[in-house]
Parts: C-alpha cells; structure tokens; sequence
C-alpha cells in the first residue's frame, strides 16, 4: 500500500449553497472548515469514515467571495468556466485526495508515466483545535490529471482533520476510479478502491464514464455521486 483515500471533495459556488446540498442529500450538514488563503478558497468538512476507508472525511470547498484572488490556478478545476457555471444550479464531486508518506516518490513516479500529478504546495489553515499543515499536489493550470480520477497526494505534517471531526452518520463505502493508466494504478496501490484502469494505446478522453463514482450511506439511505468530468 502507498496510499489510502484521505477525502473526497464536493464543489459549490458557495458554502451556504454546499452545506444546505450535503442536509438535503445526506441529511447532515458540514461543520468546521476554514480558510485557505494562499487559493482564495474556504471549506466545510464532515467525517465519512468507514471500515474501508478509515479517517476519511468530506469536504466542501468554494471560492471565498472575501479573499484576494490568489494570483495563481485555484486547486480542484476551481477556475474552470465550465465548472464554475455548473456550480451555479448545483455542487459536484469532482476528485479524491489520497494521502501517504512517500509523497515525493510517488510523484517522481507518476511524472515517469508522463502524467502531471502538480508540484508539492505547502499549506495550511487555523482551526480551533491549532494550526493543520499539509503538502499537496496541484497543477499550476488548477487542472486535475485523468479528468480527476487521479487522486491528488497529499502529506499531512502533524494531526489529521477526523482527530477532531465528530462523528456522523455518513460513511464511504464504495469508490471507483476510471480511466487512470494502469501503471498509475500500480503506482499509488489504493486499498478498497475499485479501479478501472486504461493501457497505454488509449487515449485518456476515450474514458466516456464518469471519472469517479463514490457511494455513501446516510441517514437518507444509499447516496451514489458521479464526479463531474472536467478535462484533464
């Protein structure tokens, strides 16, 4: 194993707009989240662990309307126009983050397969519990390699998030990935991670399936989201 799921991230134009999506499709709301400033974005975060997927949360990410544009590709298609006008009648799932200790191999590996994980960013944000910090992989254009079935890679530099979620009653139970280079899939080793790899000779825009799929159990029964595809 050289990585595990760490999140999955759900866009909304808005957090308002997001967390009132999470009630009425789960039926429990975010809560806690912060700030990140060098993106410009802010976030609301929930537990979903499960068996399978242990310290795993939820994350709902939105531009911050009151933070300086960053300068920079905001992190997870943020940016993309035609994102950003999907946002507006609804958030969407649009990528997983696995998390891992060997984030620098891993990298080197992946860019020999001639994919574009993103450079390694420092980041961080306050909570009320102290300072998160984390390194992550973002592309400088904001976009997400295989139309966002390729986990970012993330290494958290001290506690994780879920040691001061409360808990809901909202697990992950099942996640595809589609369309990620067999190697790839190697590569990262994800654990209860159904994937369905392309070889070499197939183009990554032949994948016509969506680039993740994730079931959840709430108390609104069984939720499945399709990721909204986005380009890579």
């Amino acid at each position: 194993m050289n990585a595990r799921i760490d999140h999955l991230v759900i866009a909304a134009d808005s957090l308002e707009q997001g967390a009132a999506w999470c009630a009425a499709t789960f039926g429990v709301r975010p809560a806690g989240g912060g700030k990140h400033a060098f993106m410009g974005t802010h976030n609301q975060v929930m537990a979903i662990s499960s068996e399978s997927f242990p310290d795993c949360y939820l994350e709902v990410i939105a531009i911050d309307p009151d933070a300086p544009a960053p300068g920079r590709a905001r992190w997870f298609g943020l940016d993309h126009p035609a994102l950003r006008d999907a946002l507006r009648d609804s958030p969407r799932l649009v990528h997983a983050v696995a998390r891992t200790q060997k984030i620098e191999t891993l990298c080197r590996e992946l860019d020999s397969l001639a994919l574009n994980p993103g450079e390694l960013l420092a980041a961080q944000r306050e909570t009320p519990y102290g300072l998160l910090k984390w390194r992550i992989t973002v592309r400088q254009d904001g976009r997400l390699e295989c139309s966002g079935a390729l986990p970012s890679l993330i290494h958290w530099q001290g506690e994780h998030p879920c040691a001061h979620l409360p808990p809901t009653d909202l697990s992950l139970r099942q996640l595809a990935l589609r369309g990620i280079p067999r190697q790839a899939v190697d590569v990262l080793q994800l654990p209860a991670v159904d994937t369905d790899p392309i070889d070499g000779n197939v183009p990554l825009d032949a994948v016509q399936q969506a680039p993740l799929t994730a079931t959840l159990e709430s108390p609104r029964g069984r939720v499945v989201l399709d990721a909204w595809h986005i380009g890579g």
